[in-house]
C-alpha cells in the first residue's frame, strides 16, 4: 500500500542533499542561483508532512482518474460504433445507456462506495481477515441489489413510453437494454473489486484491466456492427461481453499477482453478518451518489422539450462535465482512501492532513482546467456552440465549487459521515437547485443556461457547507468510531476512552484484540431465516417487474 515515507530521516537527508547540490551548481553558474533559491524558498513554504501527503495523494488520484475514463470510454465507445446505424437506432442506443447508468450502474457503484469507509478504515487499523469479510459481504449485498435493478430495467420501454418517446425508440432501446442485462452483476462486481484494490491504495490494476477492456469492447463492436451487421442488438451484446471481460480479468489479475493473500481468509459465515451495519452505510452512499447523478440525467430529458438544439448543447456540457469531474474524482477517491486508513489508524493528525491537502489540490487543479475545458467542443452546429459557450461561463464557477464538494465528499466517505452527503444532495438538488434552475430555464427562457445556473448556487451552497462540516468535525470521535467497524475496539471499549479523553492515537495493527465480526453475532437459524427472507425479497419485486412490464405495454399500446 502506498503511505507516508517509512523513513523520514532520509527523506530530510535527501531534501538537504538537494540543497547543497543547487548550492554548488549556483557558485558555477549564475543563471542557477536563481532556480536554486527558487526551490528552496518553495521547500521552506511547503512544510515536509505536506509534500509528502501530495505525494501519496497523486500516486492515487492520477491512476483512479484514467481507470476512471477507461471505464468511462466503455460506453462512450459503444455509442460512437452506433453513429452508421441511423438517427433512430443512435437515440435508442444513447437512451439505452442513459437508462441502464442511472438505473443500474449508478445503484451498483453507490452501493460499493461502502468500501469507502469499511474497507479503507479496516486496512488502516491492521485487521487485514477482517477486509475480506467486507468484501464478501459486499459481493452477497450487490447480487442481491441486480434485483431490484433488474426490475426497473425491464420496464425500460413502458416508462420511455411514459415520458413520450416514440414507440420504436422505446422498443429498440428495451431489447438493448434485455440483452445487456445479464452484464449487471459483471459490472457491480468490477466496481467493488476496484473498491477492494483501490482502499487499500492499490490502484494500476484498474487502469491495466480498463485499457484491455476497451481494446475488447472496440473490437467486438467493429465484429458485430461492422462484419456480422447485428445492429443495436450487437452493441449491446458487446457492452455485455465487455462488463464481464473486465470483472474477470480483474479477479485473474488480483490472484495472479497474490493481491488477496493478506486479507483473503476463505468464505466464513461471518460474510452473513452485520448487513444491518453494512446496509446502513450503502444506502447513503449510494443516494449521495446517485441522487446528484439523477438530477444531470434529468437535465437531458427537460431540455430535449425545448428544442433540438438544447439537448444537443445540454449533451455536449454533460460530457464535458463528467470528463472534467474525473480529475477532482481522483482526489475525491485519494482523499477517502488516506483519510479512511488514518483513521484506522487512530491517526487523528495524519487524518486531518489527508482532508486538508486534496482540497487545496481540488481548487488549485480546478483553476487551471476551467479555461481550457471549451476546446473539446466537438460541433460545428453555430447553435449549439453558442449555447454550450453561453453555459461554459456558468460552468466555470460551478466547477470549482464542484471540485470542492467531491473531494470533501471523499473525506466524508472516509470518516463515514455518507448521510450528511446524502441529505445534502437531497435538499441542495431536489430543493435548491433544481427548482431555481427549472424556473430559470421555462420561466425566464434561459433554457439550459438557467439549469445550470440553479445547478451552480446548489454546489456552492453545498461547497461551503461541507467545509464548514469538516472544520467542525469531531476528528477523535471519528476515529473511535472507525476502530469499531474495523473490529479492533468493541462499542464499549469505545465508550471507556471517550469518558477517559485520552488523545493518543494507535498505530496501526497494534490492537492485539481483533474481530471479523462486530456487534451482536445472529445463530445459523437466524441467518437462515433473515439471509432467505432477503432473497425472497428481491425475487418478489423481480417478478412484480416482469409482471407489470407486459401489463404496461399492453395497456399503453
Amino acid at each position: 500500500m502506498d503511505g507516508p515515507d517509512k523513513n523520514p530521516v532520509k527523506y530530510t537527508e535527501g531534501v538537504k542533499e538537494d540543497s547543497k547540490a543547487g548550492e554548488a551548481t549556483s557558485s558555477v553558474e549564475g543563471s542557477g542561483e536563481g532556480c536554486g533559491s527558487c526551490r528552496e524558498r518553495t521547500r521552506r513554504l511547503i512544510p515536509p508532512e505536506y509534500r509528502n501527503e501530495l505525494v501519496q495523494l497523486l500516486k492515487l488520484a492520477g491512476p483512479v482518474v484514467i481507470s476512471q475514463l477507461m471505464i468511462f470510454m466503455i460506453s462512450f465507445v459503444s455509442t460512437v460504433f452506433c453513429g452508421h446505424l441511423g438517427k433512430t437506432e443512435l437515440a435508442a442506443v444513447a437512451l439505452s445507456i442513459a437508462v441502464v447508468n442511472v438505473t443500474g450502474i449508478s445503484i451498483g457503484t453507490g452501493l460499493s462506495l461502502t468500501c469507502d469507509t469499511l474497507i479503507s478504515q479496516t486496512y488502516g487499523s491492521g485487521n487485514l481477515k477482517r477486509v475480506g469479510v467486507i468484501l464478501q459481504r459486499g459481493i452477497l449485498i450487490l447480487l442481491l441489489a441486480c434485483f431490484p435493478c433488474w426490475a426497473i430495467l425491464i420496464n425500460t420501454e413502458p416508462l420511455l413510453l411514459a415520458v413520450r418517446q416514440s414507440p420504436e425508440v422505446a422498443s429498440i432501446s428495451q431489447l438493448y437494454v434485455k440483452i445487456f442485462m445479464p452484464a449487471l452483476p459483471a459490472a457491480f462486481m468490477y466496481q467493488l473489486q476496484g473498491r477492494y484494490l483501490q482502499n487499500q491504495g492499490i490502484i494500476w490494476p484498474q487502469v491495466i484491466t480498463g485499457a484491455m477492456g476497451n481494446i475488447c469492447n472496440a473490437i467486438i463492436n467493429y465484429v458485430f456492427l461492422h462484419i456480422l451487421e447485428l445492429g443495436v442488438a450487437g452493441s449491446a451484446a458487446a457492452n455485455a461481453i465487455s462488463q464481464y471481460f473486465l470483472a474477470v480479468v480483474l479477479y485473474i489479475y488480483i490472484c495472479w499477482r497474490g493481491l488477496h493473500k493478506a486479507t483473503w481468509g476463505g468464505w466464513t459465515l461471518d460474510c452473513l453478518q452485520e448487513w444491518g451495519s453494512f446496509v446502513k452505510l450503502a444506502i447513503p452512499s449510494m443516494l449521495m451518489l446517485c441522487l446528484e447523478w439523477w438530477m444531470f440525467e434529468v437535465g437531458g430529458f427537460l431540455a430535449g422539450i425545448i428544442s433540438e438544439a438544447e439537448l444537443g448543447a445540454q449533451s455536449i456540457a454533460y460530457e464535458l462535465a463528467v470528463i472534467a469531474y474525473m480529475f477532482p474524482l481522483g482526489f475525491s477517491a485519494a482523499a477517502s482512501v488516506r483519510v479512511g486508513n488514518a483513521l484506522g489508524a487512530g491517526n487523528i493528525e495524519q487524518a486531518k492532513l489527508s482532508c486538508k491537502v486534496p482540497i487545496v489540490c481540488a481548487c488549485k487543479n480546478q483553476s487551471i482546467q476551467c479555461i481550457n475545458v471549451i476546446g473539446y467542443i466537438f460541433t460545428s452546429e453555430q447553435e449549439i456552440l453558442q449555447r454550450v459557450s453561453d453555459v461554459m461561463i456558468i460552468f466555470f464557477f460551478m466547477h470549482l465549487a464542484d471540485a470542492v464538494a467531491g473531494v470533501v465528499g471523499g473525506v466524508l466517505r472516509g470518516t463515514g459521515k455518507q448521510l450528511i452527503g446524502a441529505l445534502c444532495n437531497l435538499v441542495g438538488y431536489y430543493m435548491i437547485g433544481f427548482p431555481i434552475g427549472v424556473s430559470l430555464m421555462f420561466a425566464a427562457n434561459m433554457g439550459i443556461v438557467g439549469l445550470w445556473t440553479g445547478f451552480t448556487i446548489c454546489v456552492l451552497m453545498q461547497s461551503i457547507f461541507f467545509i464548514i462540516f469538516v472544520y467542525k468535525l469531531d476528528w477523535k470521535k471519528a476515529a473511535e468510531e472507525a476502530l469499531v467497524r474495523a473490529g479492533v475496539k468493541s462499542k464499549e471499549e469505545k465508550e471507556m476512552v471517550r469518558m477517559e479523553n485520552t488523545g493518543k492515537a494507535r498505530k496501526p495493527g497494534s490492537n492485539k484484540s481483533t474481530a471479523t465480526t462486530v456487534g451482536d453475532v445472529l445463530s445459523v437459524t437466524q441467518l437462515v431465516l433473515r439471509r432467505g427472507l432477503a432473497l425472497l425479497i428481491m425475487v418478489i419485486i423481480l417478478g412484480i417487474g416482469i409482471f407489470t412490464s407486459d401489463f404496461l405495454i399492453k395497456l399503453m399500446k
